[in-house]
C-alpha cells in the first residue's frame, strides 16, 4: 500500500530543486538604443566632416560592436575607394582600407555594413560587384 502511494506522489507530484530564474530589469534595453542613436550621431558628424559618405544603422552599429577606428586618414582612404568604384561603374562595392572592409553602395553613398580583424577570416562576401582595396 505504501509502495502505490510513494508511486503516484512521483508521478502526480513534480520534484522542483535550486531557484526560480530572475529576468534583468527592463531599463537596460531601453538604455541601449539611446547609446547607438548617439554614436551614430557622433558617427555621422565625423565622417560629414571628411566624407561625402553616410554609415547606415547596421553599419553604424558594426562598427561599435566590433571596436572598429576609423581614423581621418582611413575615411579619407575609404572616400578614394568610392570614387574609384563609382569611375568603374559599382555599384555595392567591397571596399579595403588596411584591416578593415566596408560593404558600400556606391551609387547612394552609403556604408551598408563593416566587418574587421579576425570578422573577415572565413568570411563568405556576397551581392557585391566588384572590390577596391585602398
Amino acid at each position: 500500500m505504501m509502495d502505490s502511494y510513494l508511486m503516484q506522489s512521483r508521478l502526480y507530484m513534480p520534484v522542483v530543486t535550486g531557484t526560480p530564474a530572475v529576468r534583468p530589469a527592463s531599463p537596460q534595453k531601453e538604455q541601449a538604443p539611446q547609446s547607438q542613436e548617439s554614436f551614430k550621431k557622433i558617427l555621422d558628424e565625423q565622417v560629414a566632416k571628411t566624407s561625402n559618405l553616410s554609415f547606415s544603422k547596421h553599419a553604424a552599429a558594426r562598427v561599435q560592436e566590433r571596436s572598429i577606428t576609423l581614423s581621418q586618414d582611413s575615411l579619407a582612404r575609404l572616400d578614394e575607394g568610392v570614387r574609384i568604384a563609382r569611375e568603374k561603374g559599382m555599384d555595392d562595392t567591397l571596399i579595403i582600407v588596411d584591416s578593415t572592409a566596408f560593404i558600400v553602395s556606391v551609387k547612394n553613398g552609403t556604408v551598408i555594413t563593416t566587418l574587421g580583424g579576425n570578422d573577415l577570416r572565413g568570411s563568405a562576401i556576397t551581392n557585391i560587384n566588384g572590390t577596391v582595396i585602398v
